[in-house]
């Protein structure tokens, strides 16, 4: 950005002692574009400028906190990342790397300092990059695209610890990798004879959409379409491919298949509901990410393109931190929401993360109608520039009570858990916070809905990425700290607009998925009374009126039904097999239905670990570990869950398996399928569970192992039939209701692979 106070900012400076021609220069070589993810060697060569480097001066190379390339190490020759540091005068360095040792976002730093003797102009420094000499494979670069990856050189010449940038930095390119595996994404519910496109791309092994296909499949689809070709071709130099036009007579569930062309099915769509008549459609979303403006990579524009071209959401939403917003970037998130927001083709929320501390609320999301809102931050942390300091709201309560003050009714809020985590004891208002987030790139946070519950808070349940790799709506991991792939949420509205998407989100009227490739289930809960109930769109405990009596009520509903009986029914076509489909009443989980029953079960084995450590940023659970099937061995492993590539699952012999692994309050774990071992037993070592369990006691029903601790950590064991089949469930069940307070009624459906999704609750009270 060409703003001043943006660029001092993040580079860790707020004075500028020395003119920017006086402090050097550094070169990167080799230049150009490289392949996110390879391996690569690099020399970065830094040349004194007009006052070289004091004795106890030094420099920082610095690289983005998204950053996930390998780290600096200088202790393995033979190992990733292997770096060599020397100054051409034979100065003596001292040098470390800290992860967080500069002025976010610019956090993931090499300090080099000069410990003995010092530099004059013309004196250099090299930093020689994944050395191959001894070994290594190199540097692993960036695992996610970028135009503009930056080794971002500051230094501190005179050694007064003021670390300035230099006016030019070194950059490379990183670009997507040949397609490790091809997406087809349908909408998820249309009516007859309604248009619908069928969207395509191929992504690499770090999940960024290749711009390298060259392949023709053959299309199968599972009913009549009208308008789809026999075949598709995926070209070279573009990234996503579309056939519009598309359409179906009848009311029928779908799905799209891709053929290579030996027949094999290389990828299928997620299903398509066609009805004759709804008042609703299916609309997904990513509303919760972050760019190379605050602590992403990227730019903002790029953020929305990728969204609306290469992930196919229906809506998006930037949420930068607060208190890196400057008021030129609050400007230009206007300018693109308004650009980018297409009634009838995609929705561009404005809005923007509240991110306060944790003791003073935890982050929210916030989302406006129109552009030219108030931004209300929780601190000018990170902006020099403080004449608007008078609207900060440093607490939840005062952001909740400033939009009350103002009117501004149309606001609409999320609770998350990102880096900071919201505390909604601390501060709710139900009048704007109308969802908690459970699902992110950061993990998974059912106790966030289970604090709502606890406190009688009436609160849907979305997912997003709050990715900060720039791909909302296909976030994936990569080799960082983010623990899981990034969040979708299904919104369900008459139509594709601002109006009706923040309408959705004030009703609940939406799901939540943990998203990937595999997603997009489709999903319909509603609840039925055996007498008259009053139905609620807004809550009543907060002022809402009626909407009206029925015997029937729909996702998000809140409902008081002074006698009588209730019925939860829902109809589930999911993306990949159904393994279960849990009912709850709030915390309290009611049944755990299945499409298949004990005489269905065989030689298959799953073992599913899941939990995280602590609320805040120190969450992850490593689950590294091993297990032996004494008695039997394994015919087929496969990984459940292993969404960082460098996570694997290793087979040890005849009967065994090894693993590296974690979660982040996501699940995540392996299946095996045995040949004998009726009689024989499984042992299974992890850092928190150990167990010796004989195989005949592993049935239908998880045997579950817990870890004492401040949340849930446990691991499962349980026996499945030897294939998957089923993707479709429908169930009806009558519910007892508790005789006070509320019944929050919703599903949580997990898939074979691993995915899974939740329901806003129908809230029912006597």
């Amino acid at each position: 950005m060409a703003d001043a106070t943006w660029t001092a900012m993040n580079s860790g400076v707020i004075r500028q002692p020395i003119a920017p021609a006086d402090l050097g220069t550094a070169v990167l070589e080799p230049t150009g574009a490289f392949e996110a993810g390879s391996y690569a060697s690099f020399t970065l060569t830094y040349t004194a400028g007009t006052y070289g480097i004091d004795d106890t001066g030094a420099l920082r190379i610095c690289f983005r906190f998204a950053a996930d390339q390998t780290p600096p190490q200088f202790t393995d020759p033979k190992a990733p990342g292997y770096t060599v540091i020397e100054a051409s005068n034979g100065a003596i360095l001292d040098y470390r790397f800290d992860p967080k040792a500069n002025v976010r976002p610019w956090d993931r730093t090499l300090y080099i300092k000069v410990v003995q003797g010092y530099l004059e102009e013309g004196d250099r420094i090299m930093v020689r990059f994944g050395v191959t000499d001894g070994g290594s494979p190199g540097m692993r670069l960036q695992t996610f695209a970028e135009e503009t990856f930056e080794f971002r050189v500051l230094v501190d010449p005179i050694a007064t610890f003021n670390f300035q940038p230099l006016p030019v930095q070194p950059t490379i390119a990183l670009v997507p990798g040949p397609p490790d595996r091809f997406v087809a994404v349908l909408p998820t519910l249309r009516r007859a004879r309604e248009p619908f496109a069928l969207k395509l791309k191929g992504e690499d092994r770090w999940g960024n959409p290749s711009d390298r296909c060259d392949v023709t499949f053959a299309l199968r689809a599972t009913a009549q379409i009208e308008g789809l070709p026999a075949t598709v071709t995926l070209t070279a130099g573009k990234r996503a491919f579309g056939i519009d036009g598309l359409s179906v007579a009848e009311p029928a569930d779908l799905e799209i298949e891709l053929l290579d062309t030996a027949g094999r099915v290389v990828a299928r769509s997620n299903p398509l509901r066609v009805v004759a008549e709804s008042p609703y459609l299916h609309f997904w979303g990513d509303l919760h990410g972050q760019t190379e403006e605050t602590i992403g990579t990227n730019s903002a524009e790029a953020y929305f393109r990728f969204a609306r071209d290469l992930a196919f959401v229906d809506a998006c939403a930037h949420q930068g931190n607060d208190f890196q917003i400057t008021a030129e970037f609050w400007a230009e998130l206007n300018r693109l929401t308004a650009a980018f927001d297409e009634p009838g083709r995609f929705v561009a929320l404005p809005g923007y993360e509240w991110s306060g501390n944790t003791a003073l609320g935890g982050d929210r999301n916030v989302y406006f109608p129109t552009e030219g809102q108030t931004i209300r931050r929780s601190s000018h942390a990170l902006i020099e520039e403080q004449s608007d300091l008078e609207t900060d709201c440093n607490t939840a309560a005062e952001l909740f009570e400033a939009f009350a003050h103002n009117e501004e009714w149309d606001v609409v809020c999320f609770a998350h858990c990102g880096g900071r985590y919201a505390d909604i004891r601390r501060g709710h208002d139900g009048r704007f916070e109308k969802s908690v987030e459970v699902h992110s790139a950061w993990g998974t946070f059912e106790w966030l809905l289970h604090d709502a519950f606890d406190l009688g808070f009436r609160l849907g349940i979305v997912g997003n990425s709050d990715g900060h790799k720039g791909r909302p709506g296909a976030s994936y991991p990569g080799a960082g700290k983010f623990g899981a792939v990034g969040g979708l949420t299904c919104y369900l509205m008459p139509e594709l607009s601002r109006p009706a998407l923040l309408n959705c989100l004030r009703r609940r009227r939406h799901y939540a998925t943990t998203g990937g490739p595999m997603g997009r289930p489709f999903i319909d809960l509603r609840a039925r009374f055996t007498r008259e109930a009053v139905i609620f769109h807004d809550d009543p405990a907060l002022g809402g009126s009626a909407a009206g009596t029925a015997r029937a009520a729909e996702m998000g509903d809140i409902v008081q039904l002074p006698e009588g009986e209730v019925e939860i029914a829902f109809d589930i076509v999911a993306s990949a097999p159904i393994e279960r489909v849990e009912l709850f009443n709030g915390k309290d989980l009611i049944e755990t239905i299945r499409p298949y029953e004990v005489a269905d079960l065989g030689p298959r084995i799953r073992v599913i670990w899941e939990g995280a450590t602590y609320r805040g940023r120190a969450r992850e659970v490593v689950w590294d570990g091993s297990a032996t099937f004494h008695g039997a061995s394994v015919r087929e492993a496969r990984p459940i869950n292993f969404l960082n590539p460098d996570k694997t699952l290793d087979r040890v012999g005849a009967n065994g398996l090894a693993w590296r692994a974690l979660t982040t309050g996501n699940s995540g774990g392996f299946e095996v399928l045995l040949e004998g071992g009726e009689e024989g037993r499984l042992e299974l070592s992890t850092p928190l569970v150990q167990l010796d369990l004989p195989l005949a006691e592993i049935g239908l029903d998880d045997r579950v192992f817990t870890v004492d601790g401040p949340l849930p950590r446990l691991l499962r064991v349980y026996r499945l039939p030897t294939t998957d089949a089923e993707r479709q469930l429908r169930a009806s069940r009558r519910i007892s209701l508790k005789p006070t307070g509320d019944n929050p009624l919703y599903l949580r459906l997990t898939q074979a692979d691993g995915s899974r999704a939740w329901t806003s609750p129908i809230y029912v009270y006597r």
